[in-house]
């Protein structure tokens, strides 16, 4: 249940039942389509994402944009709905309203109308809270298997295979080459033989980025990627995630640690109890009074 009011400045804000406020049309968006504070074209669009289960509102009307060629950090309390908001964009689920538009090579494509599968061939790749490797094939295997559609293309879906006019010999090579390419950036090519559930906890990590950049995203999520590393690893993650930035690979990041969030992101997105609370610059978002009082448990009243 939602009821409209008025914002100090007098815009009109969006009450919920758990008693936050969202700013209504704050989604980030500049002039002609731009990011508000960068100037850079938005790689992604949402507007009025809402999930409902059931009774439970877990994202209510949240909008934002996310910059391209930019990191944007989408964080909040423990239940704010950042892996909600991630699995609507991703395809795990499909949004109860609203709109999510990936801005491709090809074109502007409307997430919130594709299954997951054809999401990921759109361009957009994630990663886990939880890590989801293939334990028992090695490390390249893991990285082979996510060009999986490129590799059977190549062979027209088996049918070339069998006339004997396969391309697959080629693509394999180029499959190799780009997987060798992600274990040198992550620093796992000398454990390209092993299993990969034999990997340390922060290699494993590392690991499920490179699977991931194989299938070459436009748009990279990655899902509290920092989550039970130690400080050194947490440093090493966010230095791949800025050279992954500077490929050209946009990233939408869902993150605890902010010291990797305020140390790596162009622009800031908080969420609490489902709702947009601030879209900005990093900087700004650490001064925020409302991110304040949803990190400290504070309520409105005393920070207003």
């Amino acid at each position: 249940m939602t009821q409209s009011m008025a914002g100090p400045d007098g815009r009109p804000m969006v009450q919920s039942m758990a008693g936050t406020t969202q700013p209504t049309g704050t989604t980030g968006s500049g002039p002609a389509g731009r990011v508000a504070g960068t100037g850079a074209a938005p790689i992604l669009e949402v507007d009025g994402l809402t999930m409902r289960f059931g009774g439970l509102t877990a994202v209510n009307e949240v909008g934002f944009r996310a910059a391209r060629g930019e990191i944007t950090a989408v964080i909040g309390p423990n239940g704010a709905g950042k892996t909600t908001c991630f699995n609507c964009i991703t395809g795990f689920y499909r949004p109860t309203a609203g709109t999510i538009r990936l801005h491709a090579a090809t074109g502007v494509v409307e997430l919130h109308r594709l299954s997951g599968h054809r999401i990921a061939r759109a361009g957009v790749a994630r990663t886990f809270q939880n890590i989801r490797l293939f334990a028992g094939m090695t490390v390249l295997e893991n990285l082979l298997v996510a060009q999986h559609n490129t590799l059977m293309a190549a062979t027209g879906w088996g049918i070339g295979a069998v006339l004997g006019l396969s391309r697959y010999p080629r693509a394999e090579r180029a499959a190799i080459e780009r997987a060798t390419h992600w274990l040198n950036e992550t620093r796992l090519l000398a454990r390209a033989d092993d299993p990969a559930g034999a990997l340390p906890y922060g290699d494993q990590r590392r690991l499920e980025i490179a699977r991931a950049m194989c299938t070459e995203p436009a748009l990279l999520c990655l899902d509290e990627p920092a989550a039970g590393l130690n400080p050194r690893e947490s440093e090493e993650l966010s230095a791949l995630i800025r050279r992954i930035r500077d490929t050209g690979t946009s990233v939408l990041l869902i993150e605890h640690d902010m010291g990797v969030v305020m140390g790596i992101s162009d622009r800031v997105v908080v969420l609490d109890h489902g709702v947009l609370i601030a879209d900005d610059l990093p900087a700004r978002v650490r001064q925020d009074r409302a991110v304040i009082a949803a990190y400290l448990g504070e309520d409105e009243e005393a920070v207003s």
